[in-house]
């Protein structure tokens, strides 16, 4: 009876999808009686173009994170986890700011792998610098900002600064929060100190029991965080339709604007980080280094469609510190850059 716990969930996916579908077709038709000059048919045939972009260049990522969260739940335990992290505060967040050289995964993967984590027993404030430092802390991520750039102040303001703000919100969280107040119920039990058995797994397992232990928890994460991403995928795209990237562009001039201008593209974007720094590439000798480096640390953090897959492991309240505190760090960061440092 291994499929009866999945349909509901895929009724829940599907009924999701026509609703987001409903919504987006209602933002279409308000825009198409917003913006002169285009049709109805090409303002369709825009959004359509940009939410397939979209979700083709995340669906990938998205597998991949179930499956990395599929072998974690079947080969990791949580003695496992008790030994990989320090009992320090800070340098637990920092062993969490480099997991993604282990765990190799974007925005789009990152959510499940953490809410897998948690529930082997991962510290709360651990889990959440990885959540903001895996998108950009990975070997993927590195090579292409590399390939990009070169050895130079973007490669290293990027890495320097999603360091930075992922251990400094990592700590906040440290400070006394309470992961009842922090997580879903679902994630949460582990993190308490529930059931050992809810973090163990049994060494006896035989490689072919733990795969296939691994593709069904990957399975069910899939269309579990599959919902927020179609959600998120829709409202990004719908975004991108309403705002005009020439207007973004023309608002992106001075130390501080361009920086607020920047952010605001990788919210709305949300590219993968990935692919993000050939399209950061675009915007040198129009916006400023410092508004570059913050794009691509703020982006990969949080844009649209990792902002919905967050509250299917945190609570909204959480999920609105998680945008604020990297949105505020980034600014800040980005804004010095360009006021105190020639590039």
């Amino acid at each position: 009876m291994q499929s009866t716990p999945q349909a509901p969930v895929r009724r829940v996916v599907w009924r999701t999808v026509w609703v987001g579908l409903a919504l987006a077709y209602v933002a279409i038709v308000l825009i198409a009686t917003l913006r002169s000059g285009d049709s109805l048919d090409t303002i369709i045939s825009i959004f359509a173009t940009r939410f397939l972009g979209i979700f083709i260049e995340a669906a990938p990522f998205l597998l991949l994170g179930t499956m990395v969260s599929g072998l974690i739940d079947a080969f990791v335990t949580a003695e496992d986890i008790a030994r990989i992290v320090p009992r320090n505060p800070l340098l637990a967040a920092i062993v969490g700011s480099g997991m993604g050289f282990i765990f190799p995964v974007c925005e789009c993967g990152v959510v499940p792998v953490v809410r897998k984590l948690f529930n082997k027993g991962l510290p709360l404030w651990v889990g959440i610098t990885f959540l903001l430092a895996a998108p950009v802390m990975n070997p993927i991520v590195l090579v292409s900002t590399y390939v990009a750039f070169g050895f130079g102040p973007v490669l290293i303001g990027r890495f320097v600064l999603t360091a930075l703000v992922s251990i400094g919100v990592g700590l906040v969280f440290a400070l006394g929060a309470r992961p009842q107040e922090i997580l879903q119920p679902r994630s949460m039990m582990p993190v308490m100190g529930g059931s050992p058995a809810a973090g163990h797994t049994p060494r006896q397992r035989s490689l072919g029991q733990g795969l296939g232990q691994a593709l069904r928890s990957a399975n069910n994460e899939f269309f579990d965080m599959g919902k927020y991403l179609i959600i998120g995928t829709l409202l990004a795209a719908t975004m991108q339709t309403m705002v005009s990237q020439q207007v973004l562009e023309e608002l992106g001039r001075g130390p501080i604007i361009s920086v607020l201008v920047m952010q605001a593209m990788a919210f709305v974007l949300s590219v993968c980080s990935t692919v993000d720094s050939f399209l950061a590439l675009a915007f040198v000798g129009t916006f400023t280094t410092g508004s570059i480096i913050t794009f691509l640390t703020f982006g990969p953090m949080v844009d649209i469609k990792s902002m919905l897959m967050f509250t299917g492991v945190f609570q909204r309240k959480t999920v609105l510190y998680l945008m604020l505190l990297p949105l505020l760090m980034t600014a800040l960061a980005g804004i010095w850059l360009n006021l105190n440092v020639v590039f």
